[in-house]
């Protein structure tokens, strides 16, 4: 049970935003405490997609060379999820392995995270009804009560509304973050979408980014802004 016990104190440190002593606990987990996947984990609420992707994907292969199967599906749905602020086309493409994974395995949360990453996908396109889309998924995830997940799907729906420069609809994302993380887990999300959106963060969580503030909300809007450009037609 050690590397579980670990690995959960890794969990705790990052609800809580204390991103360097999670990352230093996840360098230590090994393949028994799942260390890749808590890294993926740490980096990419730090809009550090690409250490993300990189950590999921050897999260995954990892897993498939241990013939753990829920493992492997569970991080490529996190690899996915990723994957979908950054390259619609390759989110597609790691969208429809994780669903060949996870068709043989009892995981709804992890399915969930794939519908999630999905419309993180779509974010910013008028003709993929991402809102709608987001309010069945809000019903399904408080249905299955991983409340957990609403927050990233909030997450997800500032990135999309931010990439539409639709400041309204980001600030209420923002106010729905604030109202479900009273408790402090997770606080930090509601700075994210202030980044993405470009809003004021009128109180901070205080996270300690291992990388400092400044430079995640710098990645977070290079994101929004890429996308932008991306849906225009550009490179």
């Amino acid at each position: 049970l050690a590397p579980a016990a670990r690995r959960g104190l890794a969990h705790l440190a990052r609800m809580a935003g204390d991103f360097p002593t999670a990352l230093a606990t996840a360098r230590a987990l090994g393949w028994e405490g799942r260390h890749h996947r808590v890294e993926g984990d740490i980096w990419w609420p730090h809009g550090a997609m690409d250490r993300a992707a990189a950590a999921y994907t050897a999260a995954r292969d990892e897993a498939e060379q241990h013939g753990v199967t829920g493992e492997r599906g569970n991080s490529q749905a996190h690899l996915a999820f990723a994957l979908g602020f950054t390259d619609p086309a390759a989110a597609d493409n790691e969208l429809a392995l994780a669903e060949q994974l996870l068709a043989s395995v009892d995981l709804r949360a992890t399915t969930l995270i794939t519908h999630i990453a999905a419309l993180a996908r779509d974010a910013g396109r008028t003709d993929a009804d991402v809102d709608d889309r987001a309010q069945v998924l809000r019903t399904k995830i408080r249905t299955a009560g991983v409340t957990y997940l609403e927050l990233a799907l909030d997450l997800t729906l500032a990135f999309h509304h931010a990439v539409r420069d639709d400041h309204d609809q980001a600030a209420a994302a923002v106010a729905r973050i604030q109202a479900n993380t009273t408790g402090g887990d997770y606080a930090y999300y509601a700075d994210i979408a202030c980044y993405m959106a470009d809003l004021t963060v009128q109180e901070t969580a205080g996270a300690q980014w291992v990388d400092g503030a400044e430079v995640v909300r710098a990645r977070w809007r290079d994101l929004v802004l890429t996308r932008r450009t991306h849906l225009e037609g550009g490179p």
